[in-house]
C-alpha cells in the first residue's frame, strides 16, 4: 500500500515511510492511496470470526507488505488483549465500552498498535533512535506512555496543558519514567498541538533527530481504531437493521475511523459526531464555513480541540462534497451543564455510569433519534468514568469502586518539565 499526502506536494511512501515521519514532507496527513472493499461474505459471516480475525483483514491491506502476515497477527493479538463490550440499554441505545485496556480509554487500540509497529521497524537495525512528539488533552498521552513503555529505540515526550486534564489522567503520563517524557505546558492543548506542529517544520531540528508523532495524524494511531466499529456490528447486527454510531469527538481521528470501516464494507450508513462546546465542525455542517476557534476547557476535556486535525481526511473519505459529507455525517454540540444532566439521567434510568465523554455520545444520540426513531445509536463510551472521579462522582451522588489500572498509578509521584514556549521544547529535545 501507498500512502499519498493530502496537500498534495510530496511524494507518494510506504506504511513504513508514512509510520515514521508521522506528516509528510509538505506538512500533510498520510491517507491511503486506495481502499479496497473487503468481501460481503466477510461481514456475513463475521459471527464466526474472533476479534484477531476481523481486525487482520481489516488493516492487513494498509500495512501490507511491510508486516508479514504473520507479524502482523502477533502484533494485533497483543494490542487486542483486553475486550470490548456492547451495554445494551434499550432498543434505540447500546454502550460500546472502549475502557478494558491498560489506561483505560480507547486510545490503547491505536497506542498499541503503533508501538509495536515501530518496535518491528527498528528492530535489529542500527539506526538512529526514534523520538515520538505527542500533544494530549487527556487520554492519549497516557495511551501513547504505556503502549511504548520501555519501546527499544523510541523514546516518548508528550506535551499536555497544565491544569487542564484530570489528575489521574496527569499520573497515567507523568508516572512511568524510562523512556518516557512528560512536559507541562502552560497554555491550552491548542498550544500543545501548535508546538508539536512547529517542531515538524522545523528544519533545524528535524536535521539533527528523527521525529514522529503518536497523534491519531498517524497512519498506525489512526487505522486501527476501526477494528471496534466492526467489533460493534458483530455484537449486534442479528438484533438491529439501521446501526448508527455516536462518536464524542475531538481531533475526529475515532469517527473518521470509522468511516474508513464503512468505506470496507461496514453496514453502517450514518455516524454521529457528537461535540462539546468546541463545536467547529458542528457549525461547519450548518454553515458549510470551517472557522476554527481557540479552544474551551470543558468537562470532556479529551474534546477540547478547536481545530480538529483529522477533519481534512473526513473530506477526503467523502470526496471534499459538502452534500456527501451531510449524507453521512450529523454533529451535534452540548454544554458542561447538558453533560452533567445527562451523565444523571443515564445513571437514574439504565443504572448506568458514563464518562462525560460518554454522555456527550449519548446527548448526540438522543439528538439524532428525534428525527431517526427507528435507528439504534451506539454510544462509544472513551474513557473509565472514574478518570473523572470529581465531575462523575458529583453528578450522580455515588462512589465509584476504582479499578486495578486506576489504583496503580494513584499513589506514584508525578515528574514532568514545565515550559512556556516551543524554545523551551526544542532546547528539550536537542539536549
Amino acid at each position: 500500500m501507498k500512502y499519498f499526502s493530502l496537500n498534495q506536494q510530496a511524494p507518494d511512501t510506504t506504511f513504513k515511510d508514512a509510520v515514521i515521519r508521522g506528516l509528510a514532507p509538505d506538512k500533510g496527513l498520510y491517507f491511503p492511496e486506495s481502499i479496497t472493499p473487503l468481501s460481503p461474505d466477510f461481514f456475513k459471516n463475521i459471527d464466526k470470526l474472533s476479534h484477531t480475525d476481523i481486525a487482520f483483514e481489516a488493516i492487513k491491506q494498509f500495512v501490507s507488505p511491510e508486516i508479514p502476515e504473520a507479524d502482523l497477527k502477533k502484533i494485533i493479538e497483543d494490542t487486542l488483549s483486553f475486550d470490548f463490550p456492547v451495554v445494551e440499554l434499550n432498543k434505540n441505545l447500546s454502550f460500546l465500552e472502549l475502557f478494558h485496556g491498560p489506561t483505560m480509554a480507547f486510545k490503547d487500540v491505536g497506542a498499541r498498535f503503533m508501538a509495536r509497529c515501530l518496535g518491528y521497524f527498528s528492530k535489529g537495525n542500527a539506526q538512529e533512535d526514534v523520538t515520538v512528539l505527542v500533544a494530549t488533552s487527556g487520554d492519549t498521552g497516557g495511551a501513547v506512555a504505556n503502549g511504548f513503555l520501555g519501546v527499544e529505540g523510541v523514546n516518548v515526550v508528550i506535551l499536555y496543558p497544565s491544569g487542564k486534564v484530570s489528575d489521574i489522567q496527569e499520573k497515567q503520563l507523568t508516572t512511568l519514567k524510562k523512556n518516557i517524557t512528560a512536559l507541562e505546558v502552560n497554555g491550552t492543548f491548542d498550544d500543545c498541538q501548535d508546538m508539536v506542529k512547529q517542531a515538524f517544520l522545523d528544519d533545524d531540528l528535524i536535521s539533527k533527530m528523527k521525529l514522529t508523532s503518536a497523534n491519531s495524524i498517524n497512519v498506525a494511531r489512526w487505522l486501527p481504531q476501526l477494528f471496534y466499529f466492526m467489533f460493534a456490528y458483530k455484537a449486534l447486527h442479528d438484533k438491529y437493521e439501521n446501526i448508527v454510531f455516536s462518536v464524542p469527538s475531538g481531533n475526529f481521528g475515532n469517527v473518521c475511523a470509522g468511516m474508513m470501516a464503512q468505506q470496507l464494507g461496514l453496514p453502517v450508513s450514518h455516524f454521529i459526531a457528537s461535540n462539546n462546546e468546541n463545536n467547529v465542525v458542528t457549525r461547519f455542517l450548518d454553515t458549510e464555513t470551517y472557522n476554527p476557534k481557540p479552544s474551551i476547557q470543558t468537562i470532556s476535556n479529551a474534546m477540547d480541540v478547536g481545530n480538529p486535525s483529522n477533519f481534512v481526511r473526513i473530506q477526503e473519505i467523502y470526496n471534499n462534497n459538502f452534500g456527501t459529507l451531510k449524507e453521512n455525517l450529523s454533529s451535534y454540540s452540548f454544554s458542561d451543564k447538558a453533560t452533567i444532566e445527562a451523565m444523571q439521567e443515564i445513571y437514574n434510568e439504565f443504572s448506568y455510569v458514563a464518562d462525560p465523554h460518554g454522555a456527550v455520545g449519548y446527548l448526540g444520540a438522543k439528538a439524532y433519534l428525534e428525527t431517526h426513531p427507528n435507528a439504534h445509536c451506539v454510544c462509544l463510551e472513551t474513557a473509565h468514568p472514574t478518570k473523572f472521579l470529581d465531575v462523575v462522582g458529583e453528578a450522580i451522588r455515588e462512589n465509584i469502586d476504582l479499578p486495578p489500572q486506576i489504583v496503580a498509578v494513584m499513589d506514584k509521584k508525578k515528574k514532568s518539565i514545565k515550559i512556556d514556549s516551543y524554545s523551551d521544547l526544542k532546547a528539550h529535545l536537542l539536549s
